[in-house]
This record gives structure tokens, sequence and C-alpha cells, in this order.
């Protein structure tokens, strides 16, 4: 939920059950040799950091998103319509097994991101492809972001000394009611495009050529509201959400605030890659939807037609205009603890600690057992030092928001460097 300016379970198989086992069902290293096989013209996703051009009426790309580059695609990349958030247990049996699941999932990715007419199977045998895109599958956008989380640096692949420094398990804040069964994961696969079929194709094949090196553990579905009348778009509150992000086509500035540089206390491998938190938090709309207007927008911080600060009266305001808090130093304007004033309170001490990337989606799955609403925001986002949302995250312990907001699940991962090229693969500088 944080908002700054810089300077219920889902259908995861508790049992490991592969819901794609009606087209493909086979072991993993059946599917390890499949995939690999389906390599073939992984070239043509080239090496271009430019993402994709934009495709008029159904928003399909013509093109696929770079899939190859120092870091991996889906996190700089403008944010898509579309959001799953898969964690995973992982299963594989050793190092050796650990390697080739990455190998599969980086040939997987390859494929799925590139588009293309699927391989054809003879009509006596099951298809290599649910064909839900039909015969032709467009790029749609399509990225697949792996991260790692803490626990799969335990003493099952003897990867402990190369944890990444910050990396651990999510641990409750204050006002957390998070749940087991919707938390923390080994693997986390963010798969992100332009339609809601995208993402599920995606997560089909993923799921079919891994089965047996990979369980899943929870699983958030979401999307991206679209930007009413113009600008950031609205959650479910109905404000704007996302206003103040770090400018993802500075370099400098992303190398400051999101990406692990080398020659750090880092372990050498991470280069390239950034810490990911998600974040999965209830909305109590129903109890929301009582409070007045201006005691909503206090809450907050930010005007609701406009997005603009408090200061901005006019319905016409920006939502791009800086919060400035110099000469309300009571919080008679923007109130102290009101949600974007304590993510970012503009004060030499808290300068270093008030700037992430935010890659956010808003996820619906009501009702819950229970019958009720069950609508919130997968709240996810990414930055250079994990302690630097830990520390946002603690100041805002005492904001306005909290009695109509309750994080319930999410994880702390890794997200990987990118896949180079055609020779490598997801996390070989973590393997070798």
């Amino acid at each position: 939920m944080a908002d700054e300016r810089p300077p219920a379970r889902e259908a995861g198989r508790g049992n490991g059950e592969c819901p794609a086992g009606a087209f493909a069902r086979r072991s993993f290293l059946q599917g390890a040799v499949a995939g690999l096989a389906g390599a073939t013209g992984a070239s043509l996703l080239g090496s271009d950091p430019a993402l994709a051009d934009k495709a008029s009426g159904d928003n399909a790309s013509p093109r696929p998103i770079p899939f190859h580059g120092y870091h991996q695609a889906g996190i700089a990349t403008p944010p898509q319509t579309i959001g799953t958030f898969a964690a995973f247990d992982v299963t594989a049996s050793g190092r050796g097994e650990l390697t080739d699941l990455f190998r599969t999932l980086t040939v997987r990715a390859r494929f799925l991101i590139a588009g293309g007419t699927p391989e054809k199977a003879p009509s006596s045998s099951p298809p290599p492809d649910t064909g839900i895109l039909g015969p032709e599958a467009v790029p749609d956008d399509l990225t697949i972001t792996l991260a790692l989380g803490a626990t799969l640096f335990d003493d099952r692949y003897g990867l402990a000394d190369r944890k990444p420094v910050q990396l651990i398990t999510m641990a409750p804040f204050l006002h957390d009611d998070l749940d087991a069964a919707l938390s923390h994961g080994d693997l986390l696969v963010q798969i992100c495009a332009g339609h809601r079929d995208t993402t599920v194709r995606a997560i089909l094949d993923i799921l079919a050529h891994t089965n047996g090196a990979m369980r899943p553990r929870w699983r958030v579905n979401a999307q991206r509201n679209p930007p009413r009348p113009v600008g950031t778009p609205r959650d479910w509150f109905g404000f704007k959400d996302g206003i103040a992000n770090p400018d993802t086509t500075n370099t400098a500035r992303m190398n400051q605030l999101v990406w692990v540089q080398p020659h750090t206390p880092e372990p050498a491998w991470t280069a390239g890659g950034t810490y990911q938190v998600i974040r999965i938090v209830h909305f109590n709309l129903e109890k929301w939807q009582h409070v007045p207007l201006a005691q909503q927008e206090r809450i907050f911080g930010r005007r609701k037609d406009s997005g603009a600060p408090m200061y901005a009266l006019s319905e016409n305001a920006s939502d791009t205009l800086d919060p400035i808090y110099t000469n309300d130093p009571q919080g008679l304007i923007t109130p102290l603890n009101s949600h974007i004033r304590l993510a970012n309170p503009q004060t030499p001490q808290t300068a270093s600690t008030s700037a992430i990337l935010r890659r956010s989606y808003d996820y619906d799955r009501s009702p819950d057992v229970h019958g009720n609403l069950d609508m919130g925001h997968a709240f996810c986002c990414f930055q250079r030092e994990l302690d630097t949302y830990i520390t946002m995250q603690n100041r805002l312990e005492g904001e306005l928001l909290v009695p109509f907001i309750s994080p319930r699940g999410g994880g702390y991962f890794f997200a990987l460097p990118g896949v180079r090229n055609d020779q490598d693969y997801y996390a070989r500088g973590l393997l070798t």
C-alpha cells in the first residue's frame, strides 16, 4: 500500500496435483526433455532492451517483450493489465535436479513469451499446448519473472552460503493476520500479460513441465484497473494507487534504488537482481464505504477525485504534484499519520528508506468461505535493499488506514538477474 516519492487461499493444489494433466500429465524429467526440444528459435527474442511495441485493437503486442537481458523483464517493464503471483515449494531431489528445474523454467519462459505457432502433435496423441490462445499465440506483452524465497537456501541444496544478505522469511508486522497457506515459498513466479487467457496458458504450461520438481503453495490472480479518468489507475478504495514511482528509464536512479550492484556485500551472482516483496492485503470495503469523503482523503493524504496532494483544491489538479510538508509541520493539511506521509515523511532521517518501485495489482476472490467480500491489493514492490521496505512498513504500522486493511499473506523474495542469452538459464550464477 505504500505511496512513496523518491528524493483464504487461491487455486494452489495442496496435494501437488497438476491441473494441466488433461493435456500433458508427465513427469518432471519428461517435461524437461520436451521443453529442451522446444528451445529452437529462442534467438528470435534477441537482446534488445527496448520494450515491445503496443498493438491497437485487442492490445496484443506484435512482437514479444525481450526475454534476454541483464535484468529480468516484469520489473521495470510497464505493468500489464493482468497479473498472477504463484508461489511454489521446490521438491527437486538434489542440486542436479534443481538445476534441471531452472533450465526447464528458462526454456518454457522463452517459448511462452515468444508467441508463435505451438508444436503440433498427431491426433492420436495429447497436444503439447492447451490451445487456449488458438492456433497461433500472440505475445500479448507476456513476462515471466522468477524470484527465490529464503527457504530455498536451507540445507537441501547446499546454497546456504550463497543466500542474498538481507533475504529472510517474512515475519508478521503488528497488524498482520498472516495465513500460512497464503504465505512464503521457495520460488515465486510472477506472470503478467495483457489478457487473462495468456497468464492461464503460461501457468498451466509451467505446471505441466515442472510436475515432480516443485509443488504449488499459493496463487493470487489480479488485475490493474484502467486510469479513470486519466493518469494513475485506482484501487478498490477508489484512490489512485502508485502515483509516486522512480523513473524506470533513468538508469542511474534504478541502479541506486532497485538493482543490486556488483562489488557489494551481496554475493556476486545477485548483481542485476533485486529484492521483491509481495503482500496480499484484504480491504474492508464494507467499513470503508461508511467513511465520509473528507476523512477518506485525510487517511490517504490525497484528494480522491484528482489524486493530487491535500493542498491542491482544484478538481483538475494533477496527481503528479509533489506533496509538501515543510509548511505543515503539525499535519493540519496532510495528517502526520496519513498513508503517504508515513510512507515518505520527507525528512533527512527517512530519505534512504522512502523510495521503492511499486508494481501492484488488485484482486477479487469473493465470496470467501463465509460468503463475504474478499477484495484487496496484491501489493508488489522491488528495491535494492529489503531493509528499505521493512523500515517503511514499520512506519506505516501507525497509519490511519490500519482499521480498513488486513495483510493476510505474501512473502519476501529475491528476483533473479536476467537470462543473458541462449546458453544462459535462470539462477545459473547461483548454481554453478
